[in-house]
């Protein structure tokens, strides 16, 4: 077994240990620790105050280095982006909410994703900073949004994957349960067609 690798887990879904996504998320972790020893921090997204005026000003300034005071939005985002930066794993166990990430996951992408800090603009465009690694998405959706029986949009990967290829994460992987909201069947279906999918992944690493 190769030596400990360090994931940082994000959690969305206010349903705490309820949440399908979250049960999901320990799937992938269970695939993980066949290959690693894990060192998991848990970073609970339900009371992530959102970016407010100070750092929507600062970020517009030509620098914004020296401006972050404590307790400021500025500070928690800098926090933020060290425990990404420090990751060698990211984990984002989230549920869809009306078709896309919830505020809870926008509010950190709205953190992290931060001139200067984790890309630069350029006259091609913006250019991530961080240095590429594997990314798994466990989501939970209360429709079916893959298939031929899909009936909703789904924005939340595209997002996703646009958003984080923004600071350089490119090497993303969703696994979803799905029809979490169509009965009790469909649920112990959904779940078990997910944990097959997660098990042929890693076996297959």
């Amino acid at each position: 077994m190769s030596a400990a690798i360090r994931v940082l887990r994000l959690i969305s879904s206010p349903r705490g240990a309820e949440s399908e996504s979250l049960r999901l998320s320990h799937l992938v972790l269970d695939g993980l620790a066949g290959q690693h020893s894990l060192q998991v921090q848990d970073v609970d997204l339900n009371d992530l105050q959102h970016v407010d005026r100070d750092y929507a000003m600062a970020l517009a300034s030509p620098s914004d280095a020296d401006q972050a005071e404590p307790g400021s939005t500025l500070q928690r985002s800098a926090e933020l982006i060290r425990q990404l930066d420090e990751a060698d794993v990211l984990l984002i166990a989230t549920p869809m909410h009306n078709y896309t990430v919830p505020s809870t996951l926008k509010a950190w992408v709205d953190h992290i994703v931060r001139i200067r800090m984790t890309f630069n603009g350029t006259p091609q465009g913006k250019v991530g900073l961080l240095r590429d690694r594997p990314v798994y998405v466990a989501l939970a959706s209360g429709g079916l949004i893959s298939g031929e029986q899909a009936r909703q949009p789904d924005f939340l990967r595209p997002y996703l994957q646009a958003a984080l290829a923004t600071v350089g994460l490119r090497n993303m992987h969703f696994f979803c349960v799905e029809g979490t909201a169509r009965g009790e069947q469909a649920l112990l279906e959904a779940r078990a067609m997910a944990q097959s999918k997660v098990a042929a992944f890693f076996s297959a690493e």
